[in-house]
């Protein structure tokens, strides 16, 4: 039977020194510049020369290009990039904000404030009109409200999802333009 630790640990990033197999590489030296078609020996002991290590940056080309560089600090530079990307990605949230048919001018003016703010910030509002009672009897009174959301805010966000009935609430999905 054999045992699950007998295997050889899986390395994540790109192959460097003794594990690149290809026997011809292209070399790229340590200031940048551009050696050629080397065998694979000889850029071994350009690296060793230098005091780095050899980084194999495309696996895929044909020869497999090669970087003579020190792969600690390579693998810091990737993952100070990687942080940077993720910090500037932005994700949308689904913001719900919940009316009533009947609603006051003053409620509807302080909801209509913090859509007006969910979408400056990027995220989409989903406006949700409960309806209690003998209200769902006059659906159309929601619908209108909807409507004046949809109306005052056409500058900033477009319908994204039409007002549908779901059960006893209106919904209507609002996404920034």
């Amino acid at each position: 039977m054999a045992k699950l630790y007998d295997a050889d640990p899986v390395r994540e990033g790109p192959r460097l020194n003794r594990e690149i197999t290809a026997r011809m590489v292209r070399l790229v030296g340590a200031d940048g510049e551009m050696v050629g078609v080397v065998p694979l020996r000889q850029a071994l002991e350009a690296a060793a020369d230098a005091d780095l290590d050899l980084v194999e940056v495309a696996p895929q080309a044909d020869p497999p290009v090669c970087k003579i560089l020190d792969y600690g600090k390579f693998r810091f530079e990737e993952q100070k990039k990687a942080n940077e990307a993720r910090k500037k990605q932005k994700i949308i949230e689904l913001k719900e904000i919940k009316l009533r048919p009947n609603i006051d001018d003053h409620d509807y003016e302080v909801k209509m404030r913090s859509a007006i703010r969910f979408i400056e910030e990027g995220d989409k509002v989903k406006m949700t009109m409960r309806f209690r009672g003998r209200e769902m009897a006059h659906q159309d009174l929601g619908l209108n409200v909807l409507v004046r959301v949809r109306d005052q805010l056409q500058d900033i966000a477009k319908v994204e999802q039409m007002p549908r009935v779901e059960g006893r609430m209106m919904v209507m999905v609002l996404a920034p333009r």
